[in-house]
């Protein structure tokens, strides 16, 4: 893999003091991952061009603010595309194991690169569809970051938990609206403690917003 663009580290936001309080002792891990996707995410097609002044703020700490909310077990991140959210929640979730799901096979080749450099043994990559992943009922969490608003999301996400099992979606500013238009996919898969948890708040000044909700154990 060649460097395209020699003057990345100029145009890379620099870290802001949200890194440490988000990853802790794993920030150098952060760091490394951040670096490298500084380096070559535009080139591979996973980042714009315009996002390195903002890749700490608006990508890295947004995606590890999630963090907390997982429990150890199996979680699924559908759509992993960069690793955002994926590899940072591994990152800062060594007792976690993450299945990333990713269908595009250059992803799939950059997400296995970033699990071997970084050493992340709580971490699968499967490439697929996640209609087509066989983890259907297999799951205790499902994170997705960026991938369709939730009346598509859901019906793809929640058959891939266990009963019981959570859905922890990652949203913009519209998520109250994106959660009236699913109604009715909500009474279809029956979720429970359908809430909006606002993330980051006197951390970031761009809190991040997570659609969260549970199946019927």
């Amino acid at each position: 893999m060649t460097d395209h663009s020699p003057s990345w580290r100029a145009a890379l936001e620099p870290e802001p003091p949200a890194a440490f309080v988000v990853f802790g002792e794993h920030l150098p891990k952060a760091r490394r991952f951040t670096e490298s996707l500084a380096r070559h995410g535009e080139e591979l097609g996973l980042i714009g061009p315009l996002e390195l002044p903002r890749l700490w703020t608006r990508h890295i700490v947004n995606s590890g603010l999630v963090a907390p909310l997982l429990r150890p077990g199996q979680v699924g991140d559908v759509g992993s595309g960069a690793g955002l959210p994926g590899i940072l929640l591994a990152i800062a979730r060594p007792d976690v194991h993450l299945t990333l799901i990713e269908p595009m096979e250059r992803r799939v080749a950059w997400l296995n690169r970033q699990v071997e450099e970084l050493g992340l043994d709580n971490v699968e990559v499967v490439r697929a569809r996640a209609e087509e992943a066989k983890l259907t009922g297999r799951l205790d969490q499902v994170t997705a970051r960026a991938v369709s608003a939730l009346r598509t999301l859901i019906p793809i996400t929640a058959p891939l938990l266990r009963a019981g099992g959570e859905l922890i979606l990652m949203k913009g500013g519209g998520v109250e609206g994106e959660i009236g238009a699913a109604e009715k996919v909500i009474r279809k898969y029956r979720l429970e403690d359908v809430e909006v948890v606002i993330l980051g708040e006197g951390v970031v000044d761009d809190v991040t917003r997570v659609f969260r909700a549970r199946i019927p154990a």
